[in-house]
């Protein structure tokens, strides 16, 4: 047995160095490991932020509730329950996760069992009847199990770039989540926009016929023409005329509503109100550093380029050999009585080794294809990054900007409709031209409805400053357990 050893040991090594040597030849065939840089570009803070926002309190998750709409308020629970987009990134992540269990399974070792009987007949001689030859039975109860050694982390890298994926649909989930909440609060600032504008316009066309009454009087007593009365009979015509669109506008945004918490439309209403009863709360950006973990499609850009990376590992690992273990084992007697009897049993193993050689480039194919993946989501990474850190200046300016604007176009407002009020009199004293009283009518129609427009764009900047920022401030405590 010694001199067994002393001749295997110089073979075997032979047989590992030659093993090495193949390995090591194809290693440098294959690129190395090094990862692409980020080169991320993170500004200290926002240009359009006000002084002291980076430390002042942040906002709570549930971000709506501080607009103090009770009915949005409500229609946004609605929405995280019932909206069938978010239904469906959560089925999503249902699928990701079974997707990572199915590359798991590759690096646990597969076992399977059978169990045969056999009964045979066969003739002796020249017998052609069916009592002449052997009869005989063959049993057999067995155990098989195979194992493919992960020497290279092939398989390892697979499950990575799974599981990364699954992350990947849990941000996404988050995403799809936050897109439907701001939907829902922009729809809802549209419905409140259009109800605003019919009240002004019809408010409008109120204040119009009485204009025009009152002109038919004059021209009645010979004191006004034919021209004036037609111009404002224009007038009422188009405030007549401007409501249908208003109602087309709210109608539709109704129906959408009832979408997004996925209701009828035929059977959805919304008591809505005024632009004016929403308040805008503070909103306080913080640090731009910060936004890299809070907006969820940017954690969803990093969690595909990680597992682009991974799939990168795999695909250079499959150039390397793959390592099987196998083995048998079980019992086989020709007697069923006789079948767990010591002599029945019965083993095999084996291990064997797979080595491409040549494959019509397809492993290097694969590799590059992994490449050109990984560098399309580092590209959508950085992308994404910068792409928040806009999203954010701009909601900021827009939000600033517009809240200096409603306060400049509510004195507009006031002014003319203390020019029409100061017309309307001096109309029915007669001493002011009519041209005077229809260019006031339309100054103060054409503000109330900038006005009103302002507002819905103030308010829209708000939800999409929200948005911006994420949508909430994830505790530092609870952030792992987010994507959980």
């Amino acid at each position: 047995m010694l001199n067994f050893w002393k001749l295997q040991k110089p073979a075997r090594f032979l047989r590992v160095a030659a093993f090495g040597g193949l390995s090591l030849g194809l290693s440098g065939c294959i690129p190395g490991l090094e990862k692409p840089e980020l080169s991320l570009e993170v500004p200290a803070s926002y240009r359009a932020a006000a002084k002291g926002d980076a430390d002042a309190a942040v906002p709570a998750l549930a971000w709506w509730r501080g607009f103090r709409s009770p009915e949005l308020t409500g229609l946004m629970e609605s929405a995280q329950l019932y909206n069938l987009d978010i239904a469906v990134a959560i089925a999503q992540i249902v699928q990701a996760d079974a997707q990572a269990g199915v590359s798991g399974a590759a690096l646990l070792p597969s076992l399977s069992g059978s169990a045969n009987a056999e009964r045979q007949h066969v003739a002796t001689g020249s017998s052609s009847s069916l009592g002449g030859g052997t009869t005989f039975s063959q049993f057999s109860l067995g155990l098989s199990a195979s194992y493919i050694v992960d020497f290279w982390g092939k398989n390892r890298a697979t499950l990575s770039a799974s599981e990364e994926s699954a992350t990947v649909s849990r941000y996404n989930r988050e995403v799809v989540a936050l897109t439907t909440m701001a939907t829902v609060a922009n729809t809802y600032f549209q419905v409140l926009a259009a109800q605003d504008q019919i009240k002004v316009t019809r408010r409008n066309l109120a204040a119009a016929e009485r204009i025009l009454a009152l002109i038919k009087s004059q021209f009645a007593g010979g004191t006004a023409s034919q021209l004036d009365l037609s111009q404002q009979e224009a007038l009422v015509a188009t405030q007549r005329a401007a409501i249908p669109p208003l109602e087309v506008t709210l109608g539709q945004n109704t129906a959408a509503l009832a979408v997004l918490v996925a209701r009828a439309p035929a059977d959805f209403n919304v008591r809505g109100g005024s632009t004016t009863q929403i308040a805008v709360p503070r909103i306080t950006p913080g640090m731009p550093s910060e936004l890299l973990y809070q907006r969820p499609d940017v954690r969803q850009a990093e969690a595909q380029l990680a597992s682009s990376n991974f799939s990168v590992d795999a695909a250079r690992a499959a150039f390397f050999p793959q390592i099987q273990l196998t083995g048998t084992t079980g019992f086989q007697s020709a007697a069923l009585v006789s079948l767990f009897a010591p002599g029945a049993w019965y083993y095999t193993l084996a291990a064997g080794l797979t080595q491409p050689l040549f494959d019509g480039f397809l492993l290097e194919s694969q590799f590059k294809l992994a490449k050109g993946q990984q560098l399309q989501y580092l590209q959508a990474y950085r992308k994404a990054v910068l792409s928040a850190f806009a999203d954010v200046e701009k909601a900021l300016i827009a939000l600033q900007k517009y809240t200096l604007q409603e306060r400049l176009q509510s004195e507009v407002v006031a002014a003319s409709r203390k020019a029409f009020e100061v017309a309307e009199t001096q109309l029915r004293g007669g001493t002011v031209n009519l041209i005077t009283v229809l260019q006031t009518q339309q100054t103060l129609f054409t503000a109330e409805n900038n006005l009103v427009t302002v507002r819905l764009n103030k308010l829209l900047a708000a939800s999409s400053l929200f948005q911006a920022l994420g949508g909430g401030w994830t505790p530092a405590g609870t952030l792992a357990a987010a994507v959980q």
